[in-house]
């Protein structure tokens, strides 16, 4: 098991070198910092807590830079835990890359979802409408409550009410590629929650052992500068020399006197 935070930037598509379109969400990944390690013997389990996302200390406080100094570090704005890791594997105050992770595994990702506000039971538990027609007076309501025999309503029952804006987590995404140069990992399909906002990315539960082929991406840039022709300057030389001026003629009338 093994993980790391990142920002969720949005999604975009990406194509592979057989002509396979693969929509994937761009995960941008500050260097985490490893800022607590817990143990069974004096927390009662195993944990790492990591931090990311450097802050001013205008904007963080005494106890916050006080805990974040024993790890060597600036004041972070986000801090989680991640159970299920070999904590002899990481030391305190260490730094962790996006290349922890490597195109092909499979991760769950955890966020916060959208808020939708307050929704009716169409739109928040899938329920179907009445009819439609003027007549029916009945088109988008809740729909019987349960039966009279309790006099109350059911815990449980399916109404309106909040939607959205609480903790979910997307299982057996594919990663599709991991960029070191710009701090980024693409993964395959949606994650939950808005942009910038923060996503937690874990070696998945169910398929840990699982690992795809890594896919061959087109990378448009890199075949252009192969593709554009290289001249030497021996060559622009023979170039320059070759240019020939335009001969300018100069138009002349030979006027004719009549004797």
């Amino acid at each position: 098991m093994k993980g790391i935070l990142g920002k969720k930037i949005g999604m975009t598509q990406v194509f592979t070198k057989n002509g396979k379109l693969i929509p994937v969400t761009v995960i941008e990944v500050e260097p985490n910092v490893v800022t607590q390690i817990k143990t069974v013997e004096k927390d009662g389990y195993e944990a790492i807590q990591l931090a990311t996302e450097t802050i001013k200390e205008k904007s963080s406080n005494k106890p916050k830079m006080g805990h974040t100094n024993k790890a060597n570090t600036t004041p972070k704005r986000f801090l989680r835990e991640i159970r299920g890791v070999n904590i002899s594997d990481y030391t305190l105050g260490q730094t962790i890359g996006v290349d922890i992770f490597t195109a092909g595994e499979m991760v769950d990702v955890t966020g916060i979802s959208k808020g939708k506000g307050f929704q009716g039971v169409i739109k928040r538990h899938n329920q179907s409408t009445g009819p439609m027609g003027h007549g029916s007076q009945y088109h988008r309501g809740v729909g019987s409550l349960g039966t009279m025999l309790p006099m109350h309503v059911l815990k449980g029952k399916k109404m309106p009410g909040q939607m959205g804006n609480v903790q979910r987590t997307v299982q057996n995404l594919e990663i599709i590629a991991v960029d070191t140069e710009n701090s980024v990992i693409l993964v395959k399909g949606n994650v939950p929650g808005a942009k910038k906002s923060l996503v937690m990315i874990r070696t998945a539960v169910k398929n840990k052992d699982v690992k795809k082929d890594a896919a061959e991406l087109i990378t448009y840039i890199e075949e252009v500068v192969e593709e554009a022709p290289q001249v030497t300057e021996v060559e622009e030389q023979t170039e320059a020399e070759n240019e020939v001026e335009p001969e300018v003629v100069e138009n002349t009338t030979e006027e004719s006197t009549e004797e």
